[in-house]
């Protein structure tokens, strides 16, 4: 799952597509439908908090 997060993100960039742009208004959203493509696991709640703090520091959406 995070191979496949990080080349999202590497194939935005590289089409100069913003991450924003990507994921829409509603990280959770986003996030829930990133999941819903891979099998859950025991830690699905705290990887998506995690995922969207992540986005959240790295658009500086949260400090």
């Amino acid at each position: 799952m995070p191979e496949d997060l990080a080349d999202l993100v590497e194939q935005s960039a590289a089409d100069g597509t913003p991450i924003r742009e990507v994921a829409g208004p509603d990280w959770v959203e986003f996030a829930e439908a990133f999941l819903a493509n891979h099998p859950p696991g025991q830690r699905i709640s705290r990887e998506r908090e995690r995922l969207t703090n992540t986005i959240d520091r790295a658009t500086g959406d949260k400090p």
